[in-house]
């Protein structure tokens, strides 16, 4: 089931090396800092999606 709350941000492609290219909207979306920002990765497996969230360590967020 998709979920509300998702913004649909754009589409790209799994590249040879497993990358994935991230939209450059995601910097205004998220405040993430290039070379700086950790993103934890969860799968969806009810609906097989992947999400990305900003990592945040213990009590302290990283980016604000």
């Amino acid at each position: 089931m998709f979920k509300d709350t998702y913004v649909y941000l754009d589409t790209y492609v799994l590249q040879q090396d497993m990358r994935i290219r991230l939209p450059k909207s995601i910097l205004s979306n998220t405040k993430a800092v290039k070379g700086e920002t950790k993103f934890d990765v969860y799968l969806d497996s009810e609906d097989n999606s992947i999400v990305l969230r900003v990592h945040e360590s213990k009590g302290e967020k990283i980016n604000g």
